[in-house]
């Protein structure tokens, strides 16, 4: 077997811990910004939607390079697997910086865009943190890249060492800016700009480090090789198109939901962050299987990526509903941590009771599952089922329930889990036919 027990268990968990760390800081961020009133925390929740988008581009081109670079791990071709490293810096550092302009310069447009029917204070720290964040975009780029990069050749404990400072820089500043100097918005967002900076900067030293299994090389990344670029390409593009629609229906959403006014707004962001905790264990084995199925297809054995996908599903079913019952549990403690109204206490209570019970039925076989396919080649049948789940269901369903039905909040939610339960139903039935056998990208 390419992985045992232990070599799983090395990989995952610090890929646990350091999921653990961003969902921490996504709650701190958004205790602290509602010290600044319900516009404010408003404005953040709005604002991370566009942002996730941004990030879930980023995310597409790193998980692209660590497709390449297990396989070729797989395969025993070290040579080239320090080759896509490079080209996979140069990469991200050209994508990510025109999308840091192009935000910078229209970033009016797109906040009017998606959120033109909010109130003014709200728009206003919409403004100030998209404007900050925005800034971050290069670095968070080659972060999430040389973290990649560290998975693929199973050094799980680097990323959860950065990731455990960054976080750390993030909370701390966040205090300052909010409490300390009551500096709001921009008390959240400045920090979240100087932690991604001193994450890039040290996971791209350390990603020239020769001792390294694979490594990146100066002289690689100041060259484009368009036949490496492509492979890349190949499986970052189409999982770009699938989780950016993805993200970009979920702005929409978002969009809609600013419809229905602050209090709503404020469930909703705030249920998004508390949501993290019952999955944050399948984020983290989402990670993880892109490297272990990759080294399975790499080494043209098949068999073990299946069964590897299997017991990494069984593993994410188990901790989510372990780990879903007691958020439910515990949930009138967790939320006497935020400052909210009764009706946004409320409907984020009944929000996050929903998400939980959708999450153990449906999350690990609507994303771990396409994970493990996209880590074979398989990606161009994720990119679809996304797409048209998301149009239907995500969107569609939202816009049913949500407006024509008068149900608010509560009918996006409820609109979410019938994108889940199609993309969950899709993907279960292409990975039993087996046809994501017939992918190799090297």
């Amino acid at each position: 077997m390419l992985f045992s027990n232990q070599s799983l268990k090395k990989l995952i968990w610090p890929l646990i811990v350091e999921q653990i760390l961003i969902m921490i800081v996504g709650m701190a961020d958004t205790m602290m910004v509602s010290y600044a009133g319900e516009a404010a925390i408003s404005g953040v929740g709005l604002v991370d939607m566009v942002n996730n988008l941004i990030i879930t581009v980023l995310a597409a081109i790193a998980t692209g390079g660590a497709v390449i670079v297990s396989q070729y791990i797989g395969n025993q071709d070290k040579e080239k697997a320090n080759f896509a490293s490079g080209q996979l810096m140069v990469i991200t550092a050209i994508i990510s910086t025109i999308i840091m302009i192009f935000c910078l310069i229209f970033h009016k447009v797109i906040l009017s865009l998606f959120f033109g029917s909010i109130e003014a204070d709200v728009m206003k720290a919409c403004i100030i943190y998209f404007l900050i964040t925005a800034l971050s975009f290069p670095f968070l780029g080659i972060y999430n890249s040389s973290s990649a990069l560290f998975r693929s050749i199973e050094k799980t404990k680097v990323t959860m060492y950065v990731s455990l400072l960054m976080n750390a820089i993030n909370i701390i500043g966040n205090y300052i800016g909010v409490i300390v100097l009551g500096a709001g918005v921009a008390g959240v967002a400045i920090p979240t700009l100087i932690s991604r900076i001193v994450a890039a900067v040290i996971m791209f030293a350390l990603s020239l480090d020769y001792k390294n299994m694979v490594y990146v090389k100066m002289k690689d990344i100041r060259v484009i090789d368009g036949n490496m670029v492509r492979k890349i390409l190949q499986i970052a593009i189409p999982n770009g198109i699938e989780n950016g629609l993805f993200t970009l229906g979920r702005v929409l959403v978002t969009s809609i939901v600013s419809m229905f006014g602050t209090s709503q707004i404020a469930a909703n962001s705030v249920a998004g962050s508390i949501d993290q905790i019952a999955i944050v264990v399948v984020n983290a084995i989402n990670l993880g299987i892109v490297t272990v199925v990759g080294q399975c297809v790499g080494a043209n054995d098949y068999n073990q990526a299946s069964y590897y996908i299997k017991k990494l599903m069984k593993i994410s079913y188990v901790v989510t509903a372990i780990i879903g019952g007691i958020v439910i549990i515990a949930l009138p403690w967790i939320l006497d941590l935020y400052t909210l109204s009764n009706e946004a206490r409320q409907l984020t209570y009944l929000l996050v009771i929903m998400h939980n019970v959708m999450a153990f039925a449906l999350h690990p076989t609507s994303f771990v599952l396409p994970n493990g396919l996209r880590a074979t080649g398989d990606v161009k049948y994720s990119m679809y089922v996304g797409i048209g789940s998301m149009i239907v269901f995500r969107l569609g369903a939202a816009i049913l329930c949500g407006i024509w039905l008068n149900m608010g909040i509560i009918g996006v939610w409820i609109a979410m889990g019938t994108d889940w339960l199609c993309r969950s139903v899709c993907f279960t039935v292409r990975f039993i036919r087996g046809k994501w056998k017939q992918f190799r990208v090297i």
